[in-house]
C-alpha cells in the first residue's frame, strides 16, 4: 500500500525521512547477503519493472490515498532473489514511482517526501519479512509449495501486513488522526491475496518456464486491471453513498432547525423553548445552581401595526431579535413567544444578575434609531423576571415571570421588574424604573 497525501507537519517529514534513513542502514548492512552480481541486471530490470508496473495499477483510497498491487512484485522477488535484493529493488520501485505527479502538479516537497517514506516503508518490511521467512525454513528460491513452505511463506505475507499496518498508523498517529483509519478489510484482504498469487510467479520464474511465465503475467495483468476497476467502482459507490448520506444528514439538520426556529425572527420558537426551559431547569436543579427567566413584551405594538403598517412591524420584530442576540450570546437563550412577546433563560444567573442583563436589554432596544423603519417610530419594551425557587416545573416559573410582566406593564411600560425573594413572599415585585 502506498501512501498518497499531502505532507503538512514537521512530524511528517521527519517520519519519512527516518524510514527511509532507517532503510538504506538496513540495507547497506545486509548487502553482503546479495546473490546478485554484475550479469544480472536483467533480473533486476525485470522486477523493478515488474514492481513499477504493479504500483501503476492502483486506485484512490478514501482515507489511504494511494492503494496498488505492489505486494505481488515485493513477495515474488523476495522468493526469487532473497530479502536483500527484493528490499533495495522494490524500495528503488517506490522512490522512482511518486515522481511522475510532478507532472499532475503536486509540489515538488510533497512527492520527494512521499517518495522517501513510501521507499523506506516498502524496502524495510520486505527486507524483515523476508528475514523471517528465511528463519521459518523458506527456500530461496522458491521452487516447489510443500507445508512448510507454505507456512514460512504465510508467515511471511502476516508480518508484511503487520509491519505495512505499523507503519501507516504512524503517520496516521502523527497527522492526529485515528489510527484505526489505517485498517481496512477489503485491502488487507487484496494485499494477502496478491502475495498468494506472487508464489505462482515465483515457482514459474524459477523452473524457467517461460512460456507459462509470460501468460501467466498477461492473465495477471489482466487480473488486476479487472480488481483496480472493481476496486474504483466500489470507492465510486462509497463516495456516492458518503455524499448523499451527508445530504440527508444536512437535510436532517435544516428540518431540524425550522422545526426549532421561528420562521421571522430566526429565533427559537416557543416548542423549542419550552423543551429547552425543561432541561435547563432539570439541571439547575441537580446541581443546585441559580437558574433565572424573563419575558418581554413589545409595548403597544398594535399601534405600531396600526400607525405603520404590519410590514413594519415585522421589521421590528426582526430588528427587535437581532439586539437580543447580539447581547445575550452564550449567556443564555432567547425565543419568540408568542406574537410580540419573548422569552429569555439564563442559567447560572440569579435574579439579580438577570435583571440586570434585562435592563440592558430594555435600554438597547429604547436607543434604536427606529425611525429608519418609518418616520415617528419609537420602540419600548417590558420585562418581567423571575428566578427559581422552590419550583420544579416549567410553568410555575413561567407563570412568576408573566406576573411580573404583566406589573411592569401596569406600572407604565418600558421598565423591568423582578420578583425577588422578599418581594415574592410580601406579593412585591421589584421594580428597574425607566430612566
Amino acid at each position: 500500500m502506498e501512501q498518497r497525501r499531502p505532507w503538512s507537519r514537521p512530524g511528517e517529514y521527519a517520519y519519512g525521512i527516518a524510514l527511509f534513513t532507517a532503510a538504506l542502514i538496513a540495507v547497506a548492512l545486509s548487502f553482503p547477503g546479495s546473490s546478485l552480481d554484475a550479469g544480472d541486471w536483467p533480473v533486476v530490470l525485470f522486477f523493478l519493472g515488474f514492481g513499477l508496473f504493479t504500483i501503476a495499477i492502483g486506485y484512490e483510497h478514501s482515507a489511504f490515498g494511494y492503494v496498488s498491487f505492489d505486494r505481488v512484485a515485493q513477495v515474488s522477488s523476495l522468493l526469487v532473489l532473497g530479502p536483500v535484493d527484493a528490499a533495495w529493488i522494490n524500495g528503488l520501485a517506490s522512490l522512482i514511482y511518486p515522481w511522475h505527479r510532478l507532472g499532475k502538479g503536486q509540489p515538488l516537497r510533497a512527492v520527494l517526501f512521499a517518495s522517501l517514506t513510501n521507499s523506506g516503508l516498502m524496502a524495510l518490511m520486505v527486507l524483515a519479512a523476508g528475514h523471517l521467512y528465511l528463519a521459518a525454513g523458506g527456500a530461496v528460491p522458491l521452487d516447489g509449495l510443500g507445508l512448510a513452505s507454505f507456512g514460512a511463506v504465510l508467515l511471511t505475507l502476516l508480518a508484511m501486513q503487520l509491519i505495512n499496518e505499523a507503519g501507516m498508523m504512524g503517520l496516521y498517529f502523527l497527522r492526529g488522526q485515528s489510527p484505526r483509519q489505517a485498517f481496512s478489510l477489503f485491502d488487507t484482504t487484496m494485499e494477502l491475496a496478491a502475495g498468494l498469487v506472487a508464489i505462482v510467479v515465483a515457482i514459474t520464474w524459477t523452473r524457467m518456464e517461460t512460456g507459462v511465465l509470460v501468460l501467466l503475467l498477461a492473465v495477471l495483468a489482466a487480473g488486476m486491471l479487472a480488481l483496480k476497476r472493481f476496486a474504483e467502482m466500489r470507492m465510486r459507490l462509497e463516495r456516492l453513498v458518503a455524499d448523499r448520506t451527508a445530504a440527508l444528514q444536512e437535510k436532517t439538520r435544516q428540518l431540524e432547525r425550522l422545526a426549532a426556529q421561528d420562521t421571522l425572527t430566526g429565533l427559537y420558537n416557543r416548542r423549542h423553548a419550552d423543551d429547552h426551559l425543561r432541561g435547563e431547569l432539570d439541571r439547575a436543579l441537580r446541581d443546585g445552581v441559580a437558574f433565572s427567566v424573563a419575558l418581554a413584551d413589545i409595548d403597544h405594538f398594535k399601534q405600531i401595526n396600526d400607525r405603520h403598517s404590519h410590514g413594519v412591524g415585522d421589521r421590528v420584530l426582526e430588528r427587535v431579535a437581532r439586539v437580543f442576540e447580539s447581547r445575550i450570546g452564550s449567556a443564555g437563550m432567547v425565543a419568540r413567544y408568542g406574537g410580540e412577546e419573548f422569552l429569555f433563560c439564563f442559567p447560572g444567573l440569579d435574579e439579580d444578575a438577570a435583571r440586570i442583563v434585562c435592563e440592558e436589554l430594555r435600554l438597547a432596544v429604547a436607543s434604536e434609531d427606529w425611525s429608519t423603519l418609518s418616520p415617528g417610530l419609537g420602540v419600548t419594551m417590558s420585562v418581567g423576571v423571575a428566578a427559581r425557587r422552590r419550583e420544579v416545573q416549567v410553568p410555575a416559573l413561567i407563570e412568576r415571570a408573566d406576573t411580573c410582566l404583566y406589573l411592569a406593564k401596569r406600572s407604565g411600560r418600558n421598565r423591568v421588574i423582578a420578583d425577588s425573594h422578599d418581594g415574592m413572599e410580601a406579593g412585591t415585585p421589584q421594580e428597574a424604573e425607566a430612566p
